[in-house]
């Protein structure tokens, strides 16, 4: 594998001119500089993003929500830039090793907010499923409500919705005039997303459900009170805010609507899919080279299944097992409960296992919750949300419930195992927890090395105990198949000339992913060019990464070392990990 990610890994060189070399006074003086040019772009980023703020556990701005503004995003592409200024005057060479890290990391995430301002990103900020519609219907789970503080905070923000949703309206018309518009296709089925919420009985809504019961520390004295006011923000802010959006999409948008799916179609098209492919891998490469990659990992993949249908004695063609495996009624359940204990089943048995593999464990818990119902059809498998900053919300693995003849239990231990541990939910509340990062750093997010490192998780189940079953090991290499797909699929669409039927067609043909799972996931491909490369891309490094290391120490190879060398610094650019890892080679060498 090392020899495949080295055809076309020219590993980013734009770390080594992260800031200006130029002199400096005094080593102090440009650390202090350094260090408060960090804290205040957090200030910046949390006075602008209310929600992250309330999300990382700092309270100030609860009762408000994001601007979103066309001029706020103005403001916030000429902060960036500002910000970038002043990261250019400090001089990187009289900063430690770490801090120069810091600033390198801190360069590319302020280049990538300037580029995407560039490509107009901001001017598309939903899909059929996912964006502000989705997201807050899911704020009594992501905020603080046991103070009547708390709900004068909520009722605060649903009173806002209104303002907030006619921004994103605005946002999506400037995206209409300037040619920045979402494939029609993506935004089948878009209206139970909205339409749900457009309720005429406040009680009904999902955002009344905080007022059901209050907890201990609301008086009985303000219940009523607070019943009365936040069913009212829900009739005059929540259902108007949504019936605007719903209106909209229908008259404006979808009307407005590309027949294209690629993002090559786009202004710009191809430069902006050539920066999405440099963003979402980390690395210096092409979309051609990134589609050699798929296509090489898919035949070797596709090998290693055949190898597996062999092993159950099936006799028939790699379709025919595909089609056994969507079809038969062994490989699914008929209730949720029952799909809701598999998953916990194959955790726990995880938990137990994982003092094997690391050294360092989080100190915060998860736990696993359904999909909601309005946004099931058309959202993927599953997906993780991190825990609050301040500890008073634990990580949770989503588990789609909707249509249990598309969750075949032959995915039930990779999918868990990519989303809670060792998956996200470990890498992430590790990564909340590096005390010595800069906060900008904890709460970083480089999807090549999470999505990859979930990935990568996924095989450690190999190594404790997981896929004795063949058809749960066919699994497993069917979600390695979906990502190696991905490569293929992503740069097919927005780069190739793929249409969504041949997209589709290739990834029906390589994986048991079912019809119905395989076509929302081409549908998220298409309304999110690039972010689907970093998985595969990520998983590789950190496989070639372990080789390299096994083959340099030998028997001072140590795995639970390894796990806290490549967590240890949180989410970074795969170069910054390839350095961290040899650093720690090098290290280990010398040790007697």
């Amino acid at each position: 594998m090392r020899v495949i990610l080295a055809v076309i890994v020219a590993v980013a060189s734009l770390f080594s001119q992260g800031c200006v070399e130029r002199t400096a006074d005094e080593v102090g003086g440009t650390t202090s500089a350094l260090e408060q040019l960090f804290a205040d772009e957090w200030q910046v980023r949390l006075e602008s993003n209310p929600l992250f703020a309330t999300e990382v556990g700092d309270h100030r701005y609860d009762d408000r929500l994001d601007d979103v503004s066309v001029e706020a995003h103005a403001r916030r592409e000429q902060s960036a830039r500002d910000f970038l200024a002043r990261l250019k005057s400090i001089d990187r060479g009289s900063l430690s090793a770490a801090d120069r890290e810091n600033c390198d990391i801190f360069k590319r995430m302020l280049e990538q907010r300037i580029a995407a301002y560039r490509f107009k990103t901001h001017l598309m900020p939903l899909t059929n499923r996912s964006g502000f519609h989705t997201s807050f219907p899911q704020l009594p789970d992501r905020v603080p409500l046991a103070s009547v503080q708390d709900y004068d905070n909520y009722v605060a923000r649903l009173r806002a919705f209104k303002t907030y949703a006619q921004q994103h309206i605005l946002l999506m018309r400037a995206g209409i005039d300037a040619g920045y518009v979402l494939p029609r296709v993506v935004l089948e089925g878009y209206e139970p997303t909205i339409a749900s919420h457009i309720v005429d009985d406040p009680t009904a809504s999902l955002l009344y459900a905080p007022f059901a019961e209050f907890p201990d520390g609301v008086p009985a004295a303000e219940h009523q009170r607070l019943r009365a006011e936040g069913a009212d923000a829900i009739v005059t802010s929540v259902v108007p805010g949504y019936q605007a959006l719903l209106d909209f999409m229908d008259k404006e948008y979808l009307p407005a609507a590309r027949e294209t799916v690629g993002a090559s179609d786009l202004p710009d098209g191809r430069a902006y899919y050539e920066y999405c492919v440099r963003r979402f891998t980390t690395l210096d490469v092409t979309p051609e080279e990134v589609h050699e990659v798929g296509l090489a990992e898919v035949a070797r993949i596709r090998a290693e299944m055949q190898a597996v249908i062999d092993k159950t004695g099936f006799q028939g063609s790699f379709g025919d097992f595909v089609t056994f495996l969507r079809t038969d009624p062994q490989f699914y359940v008929d209730r949720p409960e029952e799909l809701m204990k598999e998953v916990a089943l194959v955790l726990k048995k995880m938990d137990g296992e994982l003092p094997t593999l690391f050294k360092t464990l989080p100190r915060i818990p998860y736990g696993i919750k359904p999909v909601p119902d309005f946004i099931a059809p058309k959202t993927t498998t599953a997906y993780y949300n991190r825990p609050a900053g301040d500890g008073t919300r634990a990580g949770y693995y989503y588990v789609n419930c909707y249509n249990l003849a598309s969750r075949p239990l032959y995915e039930i231990e990779a999918l868990s195992l990519h989303e809670a541990v060792p998956g996200h939910h470990l890498q992430t509340a590790i990564q909340m927890e590096l005390d010595d990062m800069p906060m900008f750093r904890r709460y970083n997010w480089v999807t090549a090395f999470g999505e990859g490192w979930a990935l990568y998780a996924e095989r450690l189940g190999l190594e404790t105990g997981f896929y004795q079953d063949p058809y749960s090991d066919f699994g497993r290499l069917t979600y390695e198949m979906w990502r190696a797909c991905r490569l293929v699929v992503d740069t097919g669409i927005h780069y190739l000339g793929w249409t969504r039927r041949h997209a589709i067609d290739f990834m029906a043909e390589n994986s048991a992913l079912t019809v119905h799972n395989i076509t929302t996931e081409v549908d998220r491909y298409i309304s999110w060019p690039g972010q689907a490369l970093g998985y595969k891309i990520g998983e590789l490094k950190i496989r070639e990464l372990r080789a390299h290391a096994e083959s340099e120490l030998g028997g001072r190879f140590d795995l639970r070392e390894f796990h806290d060398v490549v967590l240890g610094s949180g989410s970074v650019p795969l170069d910054v990990l390839d350095a961290n890892v040899e650093a720690w080679i090098d290290r280990r060498s010398q040790e007697d």
